[in-house]
Order: structure tokens, then C-alpha cells, then sequence
């Protein structure tokens, strides 16, 4: 369809700018195939034929039919082909000149002649080696979780960390590999978590996140930084914590935070007042999850966020939404960026494979009659936001009564977590602290009654304890 006014001066005069184009409809295959692969691998554009790029005139496109052909022809020289919308005729200062539109998000990074190229300027560049790794990562082409770290070796894995998921996850090899290798190999190499590399075993970013003893020495971004705010913002009055370890370890000590700092309310659940939580604890917890399983771990220099205000509970993960996910698709679409890292979480129970978990946590909020989540893109990063219904500000444990006592972590968060519930038993002790031994936590909770800071009302089964 020919349009029969069109105004590419002002589209001139922007030449600068590395979506915008224009050359001779005469121009060098090559040069024009180029073009659209540089277009095809930034962030799109649009390349206008019959205007004379030296001096801005516009002699038009003598044979429209003919120089349409040649688009096509340059699309079927890269690799893979480039599929673009069908050019469109403008007519120009009553000549006719052709715009193609390069689309924006193309799922590929395209090639010409073994070569990579994008746009700098109004100029298509070769992509130097380093940023052509990171856009091969970006498009899903390269992961990540599947790369091996210099100088890691198996010998940085935790065996113990390695034998729990061992006993998690008890399916039968069903790929033949080397006899040498043992049943630990085997299955590691199999869930992706191992590569061969020259005859050696190496760990994959995947199994250094999962089973490495330290993984922030080679990725320092992969941890959590949780905090606890007392108002609508941030402010000076928080508490907050820096998770580090293994991704499973990760879990267990924001679950740690999240019951030591949620505060208890009484809510209308159904027909009936219920004591609960100011949020669903199984939403936040899938919102955390879902936050490690699926963040972009090749973007360090940030951490995944959970900060707690008085009024809302925010997740935030590094990078945009993977693949074809987007806002709109959120709980339908099914894709990962980190594919091995799911599949391991989800063998040792903290995931569901084939879904992000958050429709879940819409039913939750729903069911608990709170407003339902929400969720942004916001500089980079994905972040859901969760609301209770919250009319003053979170109180926080003055426990400068006990600054001067030797109380241990552990003890603490006992403390915390009586001011938030008012009350607390042995088991719910040993959800806070679930990698001590059930007798090491009695002894904290008897040391604190001698003391007299705690008091414990009831016996056997029925004990609970109360702040004196």
C-alpha cells in the first residue's frame, strides 16, 4: 500500500541514531544485508531505500518489485535467515522510497559470513567478543547455568550438600556414561551439573550456585539481601540480613528471616477469624523461589531483594522477564532461563518444573482477602509486590534490655520472633533454626527461662513460651 504523505525529513535529521537507516536503492548486497543483521541484533530499526545518504536527497526506488526482491535476498544471507515484515511503500517529494522495519526482540543473534555485527551510531560494526558472549547469554542461545568458572573444580562442590540431593533424588541413569565415573557423577553430569572438558570433570555455574561450599567467591551478586523496615519506606529503624551459601541453603535462611519477621495478624479467612501471618507465608516463599530459580545470574553487580514495609512485602530479582515472557503472558507462559538450576530445586522439592508458581500466589492473597500481587519491570529487574492491610507501623524488639547478656544468634531471632507472635514452641523454634539439632535448641530455650527472660507456661507436648 502506498502511503501518499510521508514526512522523512524529521526521520533524517535523527540519522544518528543507531534504529534509523537510509541508503541508494541501488546499495551493495552485502552492505545492505549487514545493515538488517546490525538492526536484527541491537534493537531493531528502520531502513528507508532511495535516499542518497550523502547529501539527504531523495532520488526514490526506480523498481519497487525488483528492490523488494533484494530485501528478501539479504534476509536469506544471514544465519538463521532474518524474517521481517514486508516493506512498505512511502511516497516521498513524489517519489516512491521503500521502509523496512527491523522488529525489536528478535529471539536470534543473527549472522552474515560467520560474522556478528550491531549498530553503533549510524554505523554496522563488528560486536567485539566479549559483548557477543553477553548478547548470546541475553538471547538464550549460550546459558549461563551451563558455562564452567576457571579454576572450579569438583573439589569445590560439598559433598554433603551433594549427598542430600543424592537422597532426594534417587531416579535410575538412563544415559550410558564411563563406568569410572561413580553414581554421584553420573547423576550430576546427567542434570547438566557436570561438563567434560578435555578428559576432566568440570562444575557448571549451575552446580557451583547449588552445591558449592561458598558460591559468592566466584559470583559475589548471588545472595539475598532481606530487610525489615518499621514505615511505608525505607528509613533508619530496619533489621536486615545478607544471605549467602548454596542456593538450597539460601532458601532455608529466608525462610529463617521471613518467620522470625512477619508479624501475626487476625484475618477473615472464609467464614471464621483466623490467626495467620500478615501474608500468606506460602506466597512469599514461592515469590523467593520463584526469585532464585529463574533470576539472571549473569548480571552481577546486584542481589536479589526482599524488603518488608509495613504495608507491602517487595521481591525483586535481577534481569527482565526470560524469553518470551512477558507482563501480559506472566501466568501463562512457561519458559527458564536457568533450566538445570529449576530442575535440580524441583528433584530436592522447593519447585514446581513446568510452572513459575505465581498464579498460586494470586489464589493465596485472594484467598486471604488481600489485594491481589503486583508485578513490574523495573530497571532490569522483575519484582512482584504483595499488600496486607496494615494501618500502623511495625513495632520493632527493643532488646536493649538484653545487649549485655551472651545470647547467641539463634536466641535472638527466638526474641524477634516472640515479640511478632507473642508466643513460641519447640517446633516452631526448630522451623527457625532447622539445621540445629532439636537438643541444641532446647538447651537455648531452657538457658533463656534461667535467665528470666522467658517464660514457658504448659509441659510436654502443650509447652509454648512467652516473653516475661
Amino acid at each position: 500500500m502506498v502511503s501518499r504523505e510521508f514526512d522523512i525529513y524529521p526521520l533524517l535529521a535523527q540519522g544518528m541514531a543507531p534504529d534509523l537507516h537510509w541508503c541508494l536503492a541501488e546499495v551493495d548486497m552485502g552492505e545492505l544485508a549487514a545493515t538488517l543483521v546490525a538492526m536484527a541484533n541491537s534493537e531493531g530499526g528502520r531502513l528507508f531505500l532511495g535516499v542518497n545518504p550523502q547529501s539527504g536527497k531523495i532520488p526514490g526506488v526506480a523498481d519497487i518489485p525488483e528492490t523488494t526482491d533484494r530485501i528478501f535476498r539479504a534476509c536469506l544471507h544471514t544465519e538463521p535467515t532474518l524474517v521481517i515484515p514486508f516493506p512498505t511503500v512511502r511516497r516521498v517529494a513524489q517519489v516512491d522510497v521503500l521502509e523496512v522495519v527491523v522488529p525489536a526482540g528478535l529471539p536470534h543473534l543473527y549472522s552474515l559470513d560467520g560474522r556478528y555485527y550491531w549498530r553503533e551510531g549510524k554505523r554496522s560494526t563488528p560486536i567485539p567478543p566479549r559483548n557477543l558472549r553477553k548478547l548470546l547469554i541475553e538471547r538464550g542461545l549460550v546459558l549461563f547455568e551451563s558455562l564452567t568458572l576457571p579454576g572450579s573444580t569438583t573439589e569445590d562442590l560439598d559433598t554433603q550438600q551433594v549427598e542430600a540431593y543424592l537422597e532426594k533424588f534417587s531416579a535410575a541413569v538412563k544415559t550410558r556414561l564411563p563406568e569410572e565415573l561413580n553414581k554421584a557423577e553420573q547423576i550430576l553430569f546427567q542434570r547438566g551439573c557436570l561438563k567434560d572438558q578435555g578428559g576432566e570433570l568440570r562444575p557448571t555455574n549451575a552446580a557451583v550456585l547449588l552445591f558449592s561450599r561458598n558460591p559468592q567467591r566466584w559470583l559475589p551478586s548471588a545472595n539475598i539481601l532481606a530487610a525489615r523496615f518499621s514505615g511505608h519506606s525505607f528509613g533508619d529503624r530496619f533489621v536486615k540480613q545478607e544471605i549467602n551459601g548454596s542456593l538450597p541453603a539460601q532458601l532455608q535462611q529466608a525462610d529463617q528471616f521471613l518467620r522470625a519477621n512477619l508479624q501475626s495478624v487476625v484475618r477473615l479467612i472464609g467464614l471464621q477469624h483466623e490467626e495467620t501471618l500478615e501474608y500468606p507465608f506460602e506466597a512469599v516463599r514461592e515469590l523467593i523461589v520463584n526469585a532464585i530459580a529463574h533470576r539472571d545470574y549473569n548480571l552481577q553487580g546486584d542481589s536479589i531483594h526482599i524488603n518488608i514495609f509495613s504495608d507491602r512485602l517487595e521481591v525483586t530479582s535481577p534481569g527482565d522477564l526470560p524469553g518470551p515472557v512477558n507482563l501480559d503472558n506472566l501466568m501463562q507462559a512457561r519458559y527458564s532461563r536457568n533450566p538445570v538450576i529449576v530442575q535440580i530445586l524441583a528433584d530436592m522439592g522447593y519447585v514446581e518444573k513446568l510452572g513459575y508458581g505465581l498464579d498460586r500466589v494470586v489464589s493465596l492473597m485472594r484467598k486471604h482477602s488481600l489485594p491481589p500481587p503486583r508485578f513490574e519491570e523495573v530497571a532490569g529487574s522483575f519484582r512482584v509486590t504483595v499488600y496486607n492491610s496494615a494501618k500502623q507501623e511495625f513495632a520493632f524488639p527493643d532488646m536493649s534490655a538484653y545487649l549485655e547478656l551472651d545470647i547467641n544468634p539463634r536466641q535472638v531471632s527466638a526474641l524477634n520472633y516472640l515479640v511478632n507472635r507473642k508466643r513460641i514452641t519447640n517446633r516452631e523454634y526448630q522451623e527457625l533454626c532447622p539445621e540445629v539439632h532439636p537438643e541444641t535448641l532446647r538447651r537455648d530455650l531452657a538457658d533463656l527461662v534461667s535467665r528470666g527472660i522467658i517464660l514457658k507456661i504448659g509441659d510436654k507436648k502443650s509447652t509454648y513460651y512467652i516473653l516475661k
